[in-house]
């Protein structure tokens, strides 16, 4: 359990994308569901991108991940918000 703790506690903001990745893919495919495969490509897809993004800026990857996944579910909320 500590190593659980540990990795977890070091990966912490890497979760956004775990977040993120489905709706985008979603939105992508247009499905009514959330699909495996689609959200798996995205997640690969913006990680890979915030990876590339953090060694260009020399930042750590959980600071782009963070600013990813937090500002698209902030304008996933936003526009739901206006619908209402």
């Amino acid at each position: 359990m500590a190593l659980t703790a540990l990795v977890t506690a070091a990966a912490g903001p890497i979760s956004f994308i775990a977040l993120a990745a489905p709706q985008i893919a979603r939105r992508i495919t247009g499905a009514p569901g959330i699909g495996l495969i689609p959200a798996g490509v995205v997640g690969a897809l913006l990680l890979a991108g915030a990876d590339v993004i953090s060694i260009g800026i020399q930042l750590p990857v959980g600071i782009i991940t963070v600013s990813i996944g937090g500002s698209y579910l902030l304008w996933l909320l936003v526009g739901e918000y206006r619908k209402r």
